[in-house]
């Protein structure tokens, strides 16, 4: 048993004893009671402080049911902000203090809790730019979070998080190429290691193909 939970379960236990004081009226009862909360106000008082982690179990089991990672979003930008739109049916009739959004100046943290019975969650790490924790924030509306992560300069974002601009500029590079036959090589390479067996059949075909006719001369040997 965690530290947390058995401090709880001492709290709980000195509770009832004092629910009992209050009922008992012969001394002898009382005396064993009054020792009885002693020896467990001693006891609670000794316990270590919670570790981190077991409140973050605690916070964790108080939610209730299962928890969803939100994959599906939407954003856009301004001059001033970034402002991701996250779609969750219902979410407006939550209390507010069930849509919580933690902020770095490079990541945010969404947590919804019980909405129909599930929890939501959503991180993004690593964003393209800085933000101001200070002056971001998250807006609920109907069956939508809005998310508004406020830039720390007005400039414009080309993508959202770091890796998402690192992905584009490699597929950027796999086929921007000064050699075009590179470029298609690439494409090829890339359709043939993604595709189905029909399209792997296809490409194969044609590479003998091509193969073929240069050994018989009917294009040059370069291309």
């Amino acid at each position: 048993m965690c530290g947390l939970v058995f401090l709880k379960q001492l709290q709980k236990d000195l509770e009832e004893v004092k629910e009992l004081l209050t009922k008992a009226t012969r001394k002898r009862v009382r005396d064993v009671l009054m020792t009885e909360k002693h020896k467990l106000e001693i006891e609670i008082k000794n316990q270590p402080p919670p570790k981190p982690k077991d409140v973050a179990e605690e916070e964790k089991l108080s939610l209730g049911g299962y928890t969803v990672k939100i994959n599906n979003y939407g954003w856009d930008q301004s001059d001033k902000f970034i402002k991701i739109y996250i779609s969750l049916n219902g979410v407006q009739k939550l209390p507010s203090e069930n849509v919580q959004v933690n902020f770095t100046e490079r990541s945010f943290d969404l947590l919804v809790k019980n909405l129909n019975g599930k929890n939501y969650t959503m991180t993004f790490n690593n964003l393209m730019k800085p933000i101001s924790v200070e002056g971001s924030s998250r807006k609920i509306k109907t069956d939508m979070i809005l998310v508004m992560c406020r830039k720390k300069r007005e400039e414009k974002w080309d993508c959202l998080t770091q890796v998402e601009k690192e992905s584009k500029e490699k597929e950027k590079a796999s086929y921007d190429t000064s050699d075009p036959s590179e470029g298609l090589m690439n494409l090829l390479k890339k359709m043939y290691a993604e595709g189905d067996d029909e399209i792997k059949r296809t490409i194969n075909k044609a590479w003998v193909e091509s193969r073929e006719k240069q050994f018989k001369g009917d294009i040059p040997m370069d291309i």
